[in-house]
């Protein structure tokens, strides 16, 4: 039987891949490693594979040759790291040459009468070397990737002394000088933590990291005008409450970039989330349907103590003030039913084992469906209290006519008139706080319910600000600043309502089973207003644009659910292949939402910026693809190399369009619609292979399970060769990784193929 040359066990329980490009870097050579070692189970071979293997084992060791000299460079130059990464690239250098001599040695064997070699002699060594050189490997990666998180808390540090800066100036001439560095600052920080934020493995790092950096985007243009209006107005105590206001806020959100990079918090941070009502649900459902395997896994009482800790966190919505009558009556009718349900199957459970019974018995059963059904009923109910009022309060603030009466009220100097708004601003920002709350219970998933709690935040903040920013104004009608100022932190409320919407449609699509958005959350958001950033202007389209491009959208849609059907028949949806088709059609929806005008792409460099994320994701199902084909026989390998060739190609050609530069409303309005007809014959591509690929990868984990790479650093079923035959491409250069620009700053750790 073939084997991982690490088996089912760790190889360095001490290590800890976070990122995802490290986890890509290690999959080729667990690929390549475990072709040697299975190779290895063969009793005799032929001299051409023969020599394929020594070539093989020549290739690793020249590639960990190249490997260890950048290695042994970057040791050079971070002192703290020298000794860790001197050790690890001595034993990866130890561990190559070993696997070189191996199957050199192999080579130089007697010949058996018709030709053929026999097995290796030694393979414990080959398992060994292998052992030792994956090993070594994903010490140096883990090393390198503290020195990305040393490039971020360095670019943090710059940031924060600016910033502190920034708060001290009294002239506008100073203040100028300093905000134009900031801003230089604040762009370099942008990428460094957009790039980790795309590279972030675990999805609820990536919503914190979400939520820092859309403060950080919010707060600078915030932070702007706020301290220019505080420097207009020395005197005025409501324009200096709103500038301290915004840098604390930008203080905890750079605080928060470094306790998600070093994966650590204060110690008095209580921000920990309780468990949600949803979560809460689920894992009372699966521990009452374990019943049916097990009797004696959980106890009445556990079961008991957790149903009442659901009904308690129903208070949140029960004793809401914004509840309906008949929800409030609902939720309480359905918590005292639930209990009625599980009162009764406990006696059933109670019976059964008194009987000696090793699985549920009918009664049991039906006690077991009826206690879920009710709790199911419980959520639906719960998902309609919450969802339905916070519909409707967002269409009431449609028109934000609170917002526009503070403006005026500000602009005509009336104080009396911004208190009284200022109260109904307060009452509408206690609504949407709560409305965020009950929100979080029902979301679905972690990282929605981070972002719900975001949501909560940004209200419970920026009400108060408007509200300053508005007294301001009043005190100071004239000024064009304090009116600048105010309008600032109107949009920011705006675009918050704006925000919470397609976070309702999430909610809505997590609910319903239709999909789950984390690429939206993944995505790095362009930042509309970091100074000294320039980009191509960013442009909406008009009505007419929007009617055409909407048509190529309807067809981008049906597309993705076409794509939808086909991955749900997949059963293994951790699959390299599955999860990327998935990633793909959850990119090209957001853009199908674009060319209706709705979603997180609110412009044209917003889509173009979705276009070449989703191109790079095409290209790693490329990959996947040809990792595939290298498993099956000759005629499905002809069929989906053919398939694959076209992909790269449209791939390519998206990845063109998207970073092309064009000027003018029409050349704009062009490469939308190429960007979207590139992205629907991309999806059509992937519809037709996804069949061919479910039937293949079926019957390839049927014959060889052991192919897969050790669970402990990668959470994938398919490794990603290089593009030629593993042991016949007389070219072999390296591992077939790509260079880690976000580890290493640019420097190349292995050859690409």
């Amino acid at each position: 039987m073939a084997s991982s040359p690490c088996g089912n066990s760790s190889f360095d329980s001490g290590l800890e891949i976070k990122t995802r490009s490290v986890e890509q870097t290690l999959i080729p050579l667990v690929s390549q490693i475990t072709t040697l070692i299975n190779h290895k189970d063969k009793l005799k071979k032929s001299g051409k594979t023969q020599r394929a293997l020594q070539r093989l084992g020549q290739a690793v060791n020249v590639a960990v040759g190249r490997f260890v000299t950048v290695g042994q460079a970057i040791a050079t130059e971070n002192l703290e790291l020298r000794e860790e990464m001197s050790l690890a690239c001595s034993e990866a250098r130890r561990a190559g040459d070993t696997i070189a001599r191996l199957t050199d040695a192999a080579g130089t064997e007697p010949l058996e009468p018709d030709g053929r070699n026999t097995a290796f002699t030694d393979r414990t060594a080959m398992v060994k070397a292998a052992r030792m050189l994956l090993s070594s490997v994903t010490k140096v990666l883990v090393l390198a990737d503290r020195i990305v998180i040393k490039q971020i808390i360095g670019s943090r540090n710059k940031v924060l002394i600016t910033l502190e800066q920034l708060e001290r100036v009294f002239s506008f001439q100073e203040f100028v000088q300093i905000f134009s560095q900031f801003g230089n600052e604040m762009v370099e920080f942008a990428h460094l933590t957009g790039d980790r934020q795309n590279d972030l493995k675990d999805e609820k790092k990536k919503a914190r990291m979400a939520v820092a950096r859309a403060v950080l985007e919010k707060c600078t243009m915030m932070l702007l005008t706020a301290s220019k209006t505080c420097l207009r107005h020395p005197d005025c105590e409501s324009a200096r409450i709103n500038k301290d206001a915004v840098f604390q806020r930008m203080r905890f959100a750079l605080e928060l970039v470094v306790q998600i990079v070093t994966d650590t918090r204060p110690s008095t941070d209580a921000e920990t989330l309780p468990v949600s009502i949803y979560c809460g649900i689920r894992d009372f459902k699966a521990k009452v349907e374990g019943l049916r395997e097990e009797l004696y896994c959980v106890t009445r009482e556990s079961l008991t103590a957790l149903l009442e800790r659901i009904a308690e966190q129903t208070e949140d919505f029960t004793d809401s003030a914004y509840t309906s009558h008949e929800h409030r009556e609902s939720i309480l009718q359905l918590c005292h039913l639930a209990r009625q349900e599980l009162r009764q199957l406990g006696a059933h459970w109670e019976l059964a084992q008194s009987l000696g019974a090793s699985e549920a018995t009918e009664e049991m059963e039906i006690g077991i469906l009826k206690t879920c059904h009710c709790v199911s009923e419980l959520r639906q109910e719960l998902h309609r209290a919450a969802v339905g009022p916070a519909v409707d309060l967002l269409k009431y603030h449609t028109e934000h006519t609170v917002l526009k009466a503070l403006k005026v009220s500000g602009g005509e100097g009336n104080l009396e008139g911004v208190d009284e708004y200022s109260c109904r601003l307060t009452e509408q920002k206690e609504q949407l706080v709560e409305t965020c709350r009950l929100l979080r219970h029902v979301s679905g998933t972690e990282p929605l319910e981070i972002t719900c709690v975001h949501a909560e935040e940004t209200f419970q903040v920026i009400g108060p600000q408007i509200i300053s920013a508005a007294q301001t104004l009043a005190l100071h009608p004239t000024s064009k600043i304090a009116k600048e100022n105010l309008e600032v932190f109107c949009e920011a409320w705006e675009s918050q309502l704006s925000d919470m919407s397609i976070l309702l449609r999430e909610i809505n699509d997590v609910f319903e089973g239709r999909r789950d958005k984390r690429t939206y959350l993944s995505l790095p958001r362009p930042g509309k207003h970091l100074p000294n950033l320039k980009v191509v202007k960013a442009v909406k389209l008009d009505a007419e644009e929007q009617s055409t491009v909407a048509k190529l959208g309807l067809e981008l849609r049906l597309i993705t659910s076409d794509l939808d059907s086909e991955c749900e028949k997949w059963d293994d949806h951790e699959h390299d292949i599955i999860r990327q088709a998935q990633s793909m059609s959850s990119m090209a929806y957001s853009m199908y939402l674009f060319t209706r005008g709705e979603g997180l792409l609110k412009t044209t460099l917003d889509l173009f910026q979705q276009a070449e994320v989703f191109s790079e994701e095409g290209f790693q199902l490329c990959s996947s693809l040809q990792a595939l084909s290298s498993q099956v026989g000759d005629e499905e390998k002809v069929m989906i190399t053919s398939e694959t060739e076209k992909l790269v190609t449209l791939c390519q050609q998206l990845q063109v369009t998207a970073r092309s530069m064009v000027q003018g409303k029409s050349a704009t309005f062009l490469k939308v619609q190429s960007s979207v007809q590139h992205t629907k014959g991309i999806l059509e591509i992937v519809v037709f292979l996804l069949p061919a690929c479910h039937k293949l990868a079926k019957k390839y984990l049927s014959e060889s399970s052991s192919l897969s790479s050790p669970q402990i650093w990668r959470e994938k079923h398919l490794a990603i060769p290089d593009k030629e035959d593993p042991l016949n491409n007389k070219n072999t250069s390296g591992f077939g990784v790509k260079s880690l620009e976000h580890h290493m700053a640019s420097l190349t750790f292995l050859e690409s193929k």
